[in-house]
């Protein structure tokens, strides 16, 4: 960072950051919102749309687009600005959740859900991202309990909303709910961040990088959401898929290699905590998400529990990363080794998956919740040791990058875990007199699964750096 910069960063006092806080949470709690009350209502809309086999779709392709535009937003809020970028977000989150709502057929929903993504892939990135801009990586942590309490409610009242929506009203309320909530965050977000600082610098959007990575990482997705489900792994159309996502993905990595600014900068790659730090997340995430989705298709139809019981069984699995998010927060503050909550928590999480993979049907449903809660509390940890290790380690100006480079790995991840845990599932038909049956013994590997990728999230983990935390408002020097 540079001289110049310092003398033109306004000093913000703590009042004004808490006032930027409040309205960053209420920004961010919509798409919050979306990622935990639709996962109960999965099996209800499955079934009243009349497409169960394509229900996957709905997470799918939300991911995808949300993973593909998430660099984009972080790129353009370092060119135009987070303020207009964020309200762009709210704005397209908002007519893609109508869209939703409206969609009479299950391919119809998942495409309205691709819209919805284009606003939801930039909401909880920007508002990372401001925080880096206001808050130094030091005293991140300290800030945790305005996100935890919105992810908690989030947690809390998503899957029981989702579930008792699709039981006793009908599942489009999961959309509507949207609306309301995109236009308090408006309208909040518009006044309180006008007092945030600015420091974007010129940059150039690299056109064609960002349309490499698009198709590359929508292939890479279609591949494993297909695979083992819709075709066989062998089949020419899955190998024809592999061969076209490993070429866009090597032209992806020509072009950042060729471009005169690209869409994520060689700086960021060769910086060995932005790669470790982000790859571990999405590990995690993957597994986090994979288990939030098939959860409920779990309780519904091989423990035998409706759609609002299940939605409150999923509660454990939800709320609990928050307390692992906040205890690894406040561990940052005051540790120098502060990475080793983090990787306890990943080892328990991963050892509690076992007896479910070993268990399935004979657990008791209190064993399986405590479970849940272990995994949950263990994942929780990750978010934040990685998020404020990786803005601790980039420069300002490329703070809007790094932190949307978190959030591309996180969908990323979900992505892929959605995908594999279904393919794990192996096509099982929900509306079969036989689904209860079957699904007992295909959870088993999902389970597994499920354990597998966190042992490979926790390896990762091991090799990313602990720097010390700095007290200016970006962690890395020009």
């Amino acid at each position: 960072m540079t001289i110049e910069d310092h003398a033109a960063q306004p000093k913000l006092g703590k009042a004004e950051i808490r006032v930027i806080m409040i309205g960053l949470m209420v920004a961010m709690f919509p798409g919050a919102l979306d990622s935990t009350i639709i996962g109960p209502a999965m099996p209800t809309i499955g079934r009243e749309l009349g497409d169960v086999g394509n229900l996957p779709w709905i997470v799918t392709a939300y991911l995808l687009v949300a993973t593909a535009v998430t660099p984009l937003y972080g790129k353009l809020s370092d060119i135009h600005g987070r303020r207009v970028m964020l309200l762009a977000a709210i704005s397209l989150f908002a007519i893609g959740s109508v869209l939703c709502a409206l969609a009479p057929s299950m391919i119809l929903l998942a495409a309205a859900r691709a819209v919805q993504a284009l606003g939801g892939g930039g909401l909880v990135s920007l508002a990372m991202t401001v925080v880096g801009d206001i808050v130094a990586p030091r005293d991140r942590p300290r800030y945790q309990v305005y996100t935890s309490i919105m992810w908690t409610s989030a947690s809390l009242l998503g899957p029981v909303l989702g579930g008792y929506f699709a039981e006793l009203w009908h599942w489009t309320l999961i959309f509507w709910i949207n609306l309301p909530l995109c236009l308090a965050a408006f309208l909040l977000t518009d006044s309180k961040l006008k007092r945030l600082p600015r420091h974007e610098r010129p940059h150039k959007l690299d056109i064609a990088g960002a349309f490499l990575l698009v198709i590359a990482s929508g292939l890479v997705q279609l591949t494993l959401s297909w695979g083992g489900s819709h075709y066989p792994w062998s089949s020419p159309t899955i190998l024809s898929l592999a061969a076209a996502s490993i070429i866009f993905i090597a032209l992806f990595i020509w072009r950042l290699a060729r471009a005169g600014e690209p869409l994520i900068p060689y700086r960021l790659l060769s910086n060995k905590i932005v790669l470790t730090g982000a790859s571990s997340v999405g590990m995690t995430m993957g597994v986090f998400v994979g288990l939030s989705v098939y959860a409920p298709i779990y309780f519904e139809n091989v423990r035998g529990l409706s759609a609002g019981q299940s939605g409150l069984a999923l509660l454990p699995l939800m709320v609990c990363s928050t307390i692992g998010a906040v205890t690894a927060g406040r561990v940052m503050v005051h540790l120098r080794r502060y990475k080793f909550v983090a990787l306890i928590g990943l080892g328990l999480a991963a050892a509690a998956l076992l007896p479910l993979f070993l268990h399935p049907v004979d657990l008791s449903f209190t064993l399986v919740e405590v479970l849940l809660a272990v995994v949950s509390t263990g994942v929780g940890a990750v978010f934040p040791t990685t998020t404020v290790s990786i803005q601790n380690s980039v420069a300002r100006h490329d703070l809007g990058t790094a932190t949307s480079l978190i959030t591309f790995m996180r969908n990323l991840g979900g992505a892929a875990g959605v995908a594999l845990f279904g393919a794990a599932l192996g096509g099982v038909d929900l509306g079969s007199a036989a689904a209860g049956e079957a699904l007992a013994g295909a959870f088993r590997w999902v389970f597994l699964l499920g354990a597998a990728g966190l042992v490979i999230a926790l390896i990762i983990l091991v090799f990313m750096e602990e720097r010390a935390l700095s007290s200016g408002k970006s962690g890395a020097l020009n």
